[in-house]
């Protein structure tokens, strides 16, 4: 039996620019992402964090932006995107509640200088990507269905209500 991991709340920011490309963030992680990728510990995530005591997600998503990525005085847009379950890549083990808020950004804005210094885990690359360049490659991404996350935003067809990554079925599950 597993014990009960302690529940964290957290806020992230799916950063697009005006050419659709998303800001990611590659982590090493403490154990292997996959058993049949040995010895793979690069884990591609957006940027974003969790709440500090009293914040709400829009004021945790404000500070972990400006934090880690520069961006300051950012409005959330609306959040795309929810996911519930167990984080246990990386030293801190915990169960999270995750927020995906849309945010626009200009690249020219985006400052990851102090990045590692506000990271936990070690921090191994930050990089603009397009969604064609994540749908060919073999990169380990989280969330799982952020691919289709983005493909729904891309093309107008993104529904009220988030979308709910906590167990996304088979055609929704990335690269990792």
């Amino acid at each position: 039996m597993t014990p009960e991991l302690p529940p964290r709340d957290i806020a992230r920011a799916l950063i697009m620019d005006a050419e659709n490309r998303v800001l990611l963030i590659a982590y090493e992680t403490a154990r292997d992402i996959d058993p049949a990728r040995p010895g793979m510990r690069q884990l591609w995530l957006l940027p974003g964090g969790g709440f500090e005591p009293g914040e709400s997600a829009e004021d945790a998503l404000r500070r972990e932006l400006a934090e880690e990525v520069g961006l300051r005085d950012v409005e959330p847009g609306r959040v795309v995107a929810v996911r519930e379950g167990p984080f246990t890549l990386f030293r801190n083990h915990y169960f999270g509640r995750e927020r995906y808020f849309l945010v626009r950004a200009n690249p020219a804005d985006i400052d990851t200088s102090r990045l590692a210094e506000t990271e936990s885990n070690p921090v191994l690359d930050t990089r603009w990507f397009t969604l064609q360049a994540l749908q060919m490659s073999d990169l380990a991404i989280e969330p799982r269905g952020l691919l289709e996350v983005m493909t729904l935003i891309i093309h107008r067809k993104l529904g009220p209500e988030p979308v709910d990554l906590s167990n996304p079925p088979q055609s929704m599950q990335g690269a990792v």
